[in-house]
């Protein structure tokens, strides 16, 4: 009398993304507002005409933009240094990565 599990089709099923994420080499920027061993993982923001790569999003606290060695995806979670914010990387409706404040 076993039968196998179907799929309930109104419950939320979010797409995971099996690809494996890209790595990116950082380098220094000349960010001087963090300790010398994380510099690299910050810039400034250049302003709304700032194109920001899959690995960096935007902190909405203190407009400083976050790296990272690999391709952020939505769900991953970042730590701003020069705000001491916790974020969360989330889609925009417009399909760009953006950072939600967490604490």
């Amino acid at each position: 009398m076993s039968e196998a599990a179907e799929p309930v089709p109104d419950t939320l099923q979010v797409p995971v993304d099996d690809a494996p994420r890209r790595h990116y080499e950082l380098t220094d920027t000349g960010f001087d507002e963090v300790p010398v061993r994380w510099r690299r993982f910050y810039r400034h923001w250049q302003g709304p005409g700032d194109e920001l790569a899959p690995n960096e999003v935007l902190c909405p606290v203190c407009k400083v933009v976050i790296r990272s060695r690999r391709e952020l995806r939505p769900g991953d979670r970042v730590y701003c240094m020069p705000c001491m914010s916790r974020l969360v990387v989330a889609r925009d409706p417009d399909g760009s990565l953006v950072a939600r404040v967490v604490y």
